[in-house]
């Protein structure tokens, strides 16, 4: 009888052990150029992820995300870029012409990587990872336009989100990397 009684129990405690099993830096994406990135590799770090577009009315933020990686981006903080062309085409071109505009542009120096789609049937396992409440165990967050920020601490666990049109350098990010 003892047995029927404990087996549900450790059934109970196994599912919710593997609720979330997947942090930030089981993913590997590619960078721009195509080298396979690990997101291991930002561990220790507060990584802001942000899914940028080149013509796009909040395309400007490239400037303050590059201002805020100059500014926190040595040891201990870093953007990644995720072109993406999910929202009104405004990021049409090749990797090489989003490196190039970037480059040229808004000087960008943060790492950017491969253009993927943020949403719908083909959605990058990482942001079906970053949106969805029962893969990051911490919230539902669907990518709702270009510039959407999402907040990883230093263990590779999601923070929070920041909403597409909200600038880069508001008080609830700055305060998030300074923490």
């Amino acid at each position: 009888m003892k047995a029927l009684l404990i087996f549900p129990l450790l059934f109970s405690i196994v599912t919710l052990s593997q609720a979330q099993t997947k942090s930030f830096y089981d993913f590997k994406v590619k960078d721009i150029d195509g080298k396979e990135v690990s997101m291991a590799d930002f561990k220790g770090k507060k990584v802001l992820v942000v899914n940028v577009a080149s013509e796009c009315g909040n395309t400007p933020q490239y400037e303050t995300l590059e201002k805020l990686y100059q500014k926190y981006g040595t040891e201990k903080f870093v953007v990644v870029g995720f072109p993406a062309n999910n929202f009104g085409s405004q990021e049409p071109g090749s990797n090489e012409d989003i490196k190039t505009f970037c480059s040229t542009k808004y000087q960008v120096t943060f790492p950017m990587m491969s253009k993927i789609s943020v949403k719908g049937k083909n959605i990058d396992p990482l942001y079906i990872w970053l949106t969805t409440k029962k893969e990051n165990g911490v919230m539902d967050a669907p990518v709702t336009w270009n510039f959407q920020k999402f907040m990883i601490n230093e263990d590779g666990t999601l923070h929070g989100m920041v909403k597409p049109g909200v600038d880069p350098d508001c008080a609830e990010i700055v305060s998030w990397i300074e923490k």
